[in-house]
Formats: structure tokens, sequence, C-alpha cells
């Protein structure tokens, strides 16, 4: 037998002695070490975070000033049920070391707000913000971005709006018959409710005996009957529509004898299967080329008459994330074009779990965005047939939706209840699916809380508003903020990728933290009166770091939007002889005396000198062609002898750098023209000459 698993038996039964005999052993805090040490192999290796939470619960009791087991304790219980037990073990690592992570009062805040905690939730929040402010040059990978520290300040206010006014819902587990102890969503049903259909990562009767990296069964769908009012207990629906890997039931037909299914190909796809006569389905076929792309559709909905189909899909063209889209069969009764749904319903969060209602023109789905309380939001949007438009969303408010994730509404044909699914703490595994039953008047008390929260906004709400689209044009005169959008790539394969971004200058010359609205994906609100030119900063550890000049026009009176793409070269792909320009380090006027602007640029040269200890790289200068060459040739190496005294005064090694000045030999741009010739060639480069890493290879 496994020596871990032994030593975790014997540890489990010795936890379960009197409480009295653990206190009076000496060997409490070797004891907590022990059950660390498995809450490790099984959240690490095993990747289990159920199993391992007992464990580092086991041992902060055992040993409270144990940090690791205090930390381990929150974060697994964050990642699992119940998270708002969290707060007393990241409260107690607080009070041993303040300092132990750097967004430890993040930790803190997160699980106040799971636990419906607002107001300590956002006080956490801003002391967070606080820190961010104070240690500006910190770039840990527990940094977490003051955007998305406010999103959550924006999310509790949401959440003490919508508790204070929480709705007259009847929320029930629907208990065991279909929910598991595993992974259990995505409901759908058939017009008279009597046929249930939904996605399961449960281990018992899935069809792969095995299990996925996360520890949890594959997807299977699986089919449940209501009999005298009751759901029966679930089956797996079997083949063809199941296989070994995943699947997703993601919508029904109207009268029950279409499903339409997900398949983990081509990055996700969308495919339809036929009931049979004898009850059986048939093998799920693509529904169109025209619907199913390179990219992945994660959700989809028919409407009752099945001439139009809805579904979430990540395509290019977007708002951001997942988007909401509709196709409508055509003469030939084939699925014809594919339409966003456009920004009054998109957003550039994520919009999942969409359900079309048995009216045809009701529309539900889940969104990271908007005005929710964290996580997955529901929300519902009613088409106006008037001006081919969608209503605005209103949220469906406290308790169908929490801070955690809220998705997969799909409503019944009498409009009396709903199946959804959401993570609670009297469920019976992670993610259940619930009944709610629905009260009269729900679209009036929707609509009245929704203008109720419009008429009386806060300043910071009206902040993140702002953060995430929702531009206030009520005035129609007003000036609205530039909208920049940034994706940033790896330069090697144009994956989307996450990195430290900033944009500084300004009328007020002030550095500007952009909102994350998808991976890779950021954007600026700016708020300028004349054109300004921005220092656009790109940095991410293993990369080259990219600075660039960025030109905003002032503010109008409508929404003006701007794209940039940044790809960023990683440094173990970079040759020899690889250049960038240094765009933002200035000289005094013919002088050699680097400017104080000049500090932010040379600074994050200094910094990926530092991450990259292996790269040797040339300063070098280069001027235009104006003046006596041998002066030009010396004042380049003047120049760039400064860059290298600075950066060697900073503590970079001497030896990994040389100047070189080439004066005017070495142009990149004509020197007829001042602004498109010889301004551009007035410039200092760094050229990597050597790199362990490259030399490797």
């Amino acid at each position: 037998m496994n020596r871990l698993i032994v030593k975790y038996i014997l540890l489990f039964a010795f936890s379960f002695l009197p409480s009295v005999a653990i206190i009076a052993q000496d060997n409490n805090k070797q004891v907590a070490e022990e059950f660390v040490e498995i809450g490790d192999e099984i959240y690490y290796v095993q990747k289990a975070p159920e199993q391992a939470k007992e464990m580092y619960i086991q041992a902060a009791q055992l040993d409270p000033n144990n940090i690791k087991a205090n930390f381990m304790a929150g974060k697994t219980i964050v990642e699992t049920v119940n998270k708002g037990e969290a707060t007393p073990y990241f409260q107690q690592v607080y009070q041993l070391d303040a300092d132990y992570r750097f967004d430890l009062l993040y930790s803190i805040a997160r699980a106040y707000q799971y636990g419906l905690q607002f107001e300590d939730a956002i006080e956490y929040y801003n002391r967070y913000l606080e820190k961010l402010d104070q240690e500006k040059d910190y770039r840990g990978e527990d940094k977490i971005p003051a955007n998305q520290v406010k999103r959550r300040v924006y999310e509790c206010e949401n959440g003490l709006e919508f508790v204070a006014n929480a709705r007259n819902f009847i929320i029930k587990n629907i208990g065991s018959s279909i929910n598991s102890n595993g992974l259990d969503y995505a409901p759908v049903i058939n017009a008279d409710e009597t046929m249930m259909i939904f996605t399961s990562r449960r281990k018992e009767n899935n069809l792969n005996e095995n299990v996925y990296d996360d520890n949890f069964a594959y997807e299977d769908i699986f089919i449940s009957y209501k009999e005298n009012g009751k759901w029966g207990s679930a089956k797996n629906i079997d083949e063809p529509v199941n296989t070994l890997y995943f699947e997703s039931n993601l919508a029904l037909s109207a009268d029950g004898k279409q499903l339409y299914v997900y398949r983990d190909e081509n990055n996700g796809d969308i495919y339809v299967s036929d009931q049979r006569s004898d009850g059986s389905w048939s093998e799920p076929e693509p529904v169109s080329d025209n619907i199913n792309s390179s990219y992945s559709e994660n959700s989809v909905t028919v409407s009752p008459d099945g001439q139009t189909l809805y579904f979430s899909s990540d395509r290019p063209g977007g708002f951001g994330g997942l988007d909401l889209y509709k196709c409508e069969k055509d003469r030939r009764d084939e699925w014809g074009k594919v339409t966003n749904l456009g920004e009054t319903v998109n957003t550039p969060y994520d919009e999942d779990g969409v359900f079309i209602d048995f009216d045809g023109k009701t529309l539900y789905f889940s969104s990271r965005g908007r005005k929710g309380m964290g996580g997955y939001d529901i929300f519902k949007s009613v088409y106006k047939a008037e001006d081919d438009n969608w209503n605005d969303p209103v949220n469906l408010g406290y308790p169908i939706n929490t801070p955690d994730d809220d998705i997969y509404f799909v409503s019944t044909k009498d409009g009396k209840r709903g199946y959804f699914s959401t993570i609670r703490n009297d469920g019976v595994g992670y993610l259940d699916i619930y009944m709610v039953e629905i009260p009269d008047q729900t679209e009036e008390l929707a609509n009245k809380l929704d203008k109720k929260s419009q008429k009386q906004p806060n300043e910071e709400s009206e902040l993140a508003d702002r953060n995430i689209g929702q531009v206030d044009q009520q005035k129609s005169n007003s000036l609205q903020p530039v909208q920049l959008l940034l994706k940033v790539e790896d330069g090697a394969n144009q994956q989307a990728l996450d990195a430290q971004v900033s944009l500084k200058g300004g009328d007020k010359n002030e550095t500007l933290t952009p909102q994350k609205v998808a991976d890779g994906i950021y954007r600026f609100d700016i708020q300028n009166n004349q054109t300004v030119e921005y220092a656009l900063a790109v940095e991410k550890p293993g990369y080259i770091y990219k600075s660039v000049k960025v030109s905003i026009p002032p503010m109008a009176n409508k929404q003006q939007e701007f794209r940039k793409k940044i790809m960023l070269d990683p440094v173990a792909q970079v040759t020899t002889n690889y250049r960038m320009v240094l765009n933002f380090v200035y000289f005094d006027f013919n002088s050699a005396q680097l400017e104080d602007r000049s500090q932010a640029e040379l600074n994050r040269l200094k910094n990926f000198l530092e991450e990259n200890p292996g790269v040797q790289v040339e300063i070098a200068g280069h001027t235009d062609n104006i003046g006596p060459t041998t002066y030009n040739k010396a004042l380049s190496q003047k120049r760039a002898q400064a860059i290298v005294n600075y950066l060697a005064k900073q503590g970079v090694a001497v030896e990994r750098l040389s100047a070189q000045g080439y004066g005017e030999s070495d142009p990149i741009a004509s020197n007829d023209d001042e602004a498109e010739g010889r301004e551009l060639n007035r410039r200092v480069e760094m050229r990597v000459l050597e790199s362990r890493t490259i030399a490797n290879q």
C-alpha cells in the first residue's frame, strides 16, 4: 500500500481521537504538518480539492498557528462549496503574517463576498486597492489588477441592493434522484415538464470509468422522467449520444423530440439527435457549418417553432469573451446567416447558458458582466419586434442570483417554475440543479427594481458601469470617453496572452490601468479634451516587453473605439541580433544627458534584464544624417553609454552590457523627411547579443 495512503489512514483515525487527548499531545504541530503534506499530495498531484480541504482544515484545527494550513484551508473552501466559510482561515493567516501573500486582503474580501457580507468585502477590497497604490512596482503572480478589484466592489454594491430587495422566489434543490456528489447542470425540459435531460460529471453509471485531469468524471448526458409529480432516478442516456469523453446536452425542442448536444470536437461544436419511435436517440449530427466554427460554441436554445437557434460562441467579431448569436432557417429549411445579438445583450465579458422561452420572445441567459453580484448572474431580455431589438437585460435578482455562478436557467411553459444550475450550501454535490417557483408579477417587480437602480446610481456604480461598457447616453450631447481595445498575443503561436498593461500620458500625465475584458484583451476608457500621445507598455515574465506610442483623439459626443494588437516575443525563441527600439528614452538637445521622463522605459529594460539573467545586450545609438558624420557617431556612442551607465547603477552586471554608437550609418527610414524619416532614425535600440537560452537551442 502507498506510504502516503497509510499515513493518511493513520492520521485520519488519529484525528477522531478525543480532543482532550489530542490537545495533550506535544506533537500537534508535527501532526498538523503531516496533514498539510497529505493535503498537498491530494491537491497538487491527485487534483482533488474537496478531499484536500478536509486535510487542511484538520491541520488548521490542530495547529491554528500553521500559516499554510490556514491559507490552503481557505483556498480549497473557495474552490469547492460553502465558500463564505473560508473567511476565518484567511483572517487567521492575516493575523499571523499580513504579508504572507500579496493578494491576501483580496482573498479575505472574496470570502466575505461569497458569504454575502458585502460591506466587509468592500472594506477589504478597498484596503487591497490602497496596497496596490502603495506598491505599484510589485509584479508577482499573486497581484490582482485594480480594475478587477473595482469590478468586485461594484458587484458587492449590487449585492447590497439585491439582497435588500430580495425577491419572493422559492428555491429548492430537486434532490438526489437527479443531483449527485459530482457536478450536475444544464437542465432542459419538454413542454409538459415530464422529461428532464441534463449533464453530469458523476462517476456512477458514467460510460468512462476513468476521470479527467481535474479528478471529476467525464461529461455524460442523463435523463429523468417525472412520475406522480416527482422526478425519477436519472439514468445515462447512453450511446450513441454519449461517448467515452465529453458530451453535454444543450437544448431540447419544445416537443422533446430533438436533443441538441455539445461535443468537445473542433474546439466545441453543436450536434443534434432525434428521438426514435422506440424512445432511443439517433447518432448526433452537426447542425450546420454556418453555426459551427473553428471556435467554441458553448450553449444553444431553439425557438418553439424550431425556426430560430440562439447560441454562444467566442468566435471573432464579438464584443468580448463568449457572445450570444442567432441563426434562422431559410426557405429551404436550412440554417442561414449567423448574426450577433448586439451590444444590448452582449458585453466584453462572457454571456452563456442561453434559453428562449416558450413565448418565443423572452430570452434568459447568464453573464459575468453588467449589473451582477459576482460569477455568472441570470438575466432576461424581451425582444421588441417593432424596432427589431432587445430590451435592456434585467437581473433576476436575489435569491436566484448569488456571488457564485448561477447559470443555465430554463422556464416551464406556464412560466410558474424554472430550473437552473447553481452552487448552494444545501447542495447534494458541487454544482446542483435547483427548481425555482416564480410568483406572479415577476416581470413587474423586476422592472421596478431595475428602474430603481437606474434612478439612484452612486458614484462607484457609475464608474464600474463605464468600466464594463455601459456608458450612460441619456444626455446625447455629453462627451463620451474614447475606448482603446488592446489585444495581447504570444508572438510565437498567436494565442491570447495575459500581461501587465499600462498607458501613461493624457492631460494629467497619469498612468491608466485597463479593464480586462477577456483573456489577453484589455480596454482603456480615456478622457481627454485634446489629442494626446500615450506610452503603452506591455510586460510579461518570459517575454520581451513592448512599449509603443499610441495617439488618442479627444472625447466626442459619440463613442469612439480604437483597436490595437501587441505581440510579445518569447525570450526563449528570439534569435541573436533581435532588435527593439526604446521608444521612450529621451536626451537633452544635442546632449547625452538623459531626461527624467526616460526613467520609466529604462526601468522596464532593467526589470527585463533582471528577469532574464542569461541575456546579454548591446545598447545601440543612432542618429539622422544632419551634421558631421564623426560628430553624429560620437554623440550616438555617448548616448548609448549613458544608458549602459544607468543600468549598471541600477545593479545590472556590466559584463552583460555593451554600448555602440552607429551614428547615421544604419537608418531605418529616409533622411529626406523629418516626421517620417529623420525622427525615426534618431533612436536608441536594444539588441540581443547572446542568451544562454538561445545558445542552448
